[in-house]
């Protein structure tokens, strides 16, 4: 099938497909007039790596994740180890986005937020 369907059928943009081959997590075949042709196995890889980004995977985690998954003997305690970064990553960005959100609470909390022009927020962001 060519590009367009397998953007759609793998619930992907065309530039991301597009994009995925270029840099080689999928390889479909060559036409003689150089369309793309992609193959089931194709789309099965596309879904695959839609699915991996969207927990936050980086492009070379997808890489490893689909070779991996293409290796019928492979070590599930690698894919595990895999998971285990992505979720201390996550962590780390939570207790990141908490120390902001607590900042921020803190600096909004103490504005008044009427017609006067002192702003503590404003201040806290400038450092005073």
């Amino acid at each position: 099938m060519k590009i367009q369907q397998a953007a759609t059928l793998s619930e992907l943009p065309v530039k991301t497909v597009r994009y995925y081959d270029e840099i080689e997590l999928v390889s479909p075949d060559r036409q003689d007039n150089g369309y793309r042709f992609y193959s089931d196995k194709d789309i099965e890889k596309l879904r695959f790596l839609g699915r991996a980004r969207s927990l936050g995977f980086s492009l070379e985690d997808c890489r490893q994740l689909l070779s991996l998954y293409e290796d019928k003997n492979r070590a599930s305690s690698e894919v595990k180890s895999i998971a285990e970064s992505k979720i201390l990553e996550i962590e780390a960005k939570l207790i990141e986005l908490q120390s902001l959100r607590d900042t921020l609470t803190k600096l909004a909390d103490s504005c008044s937020g009427d017609e006067r022009p002192d702003c503590p927020i404003l201040e806290g962001l400038a450092g005073n």
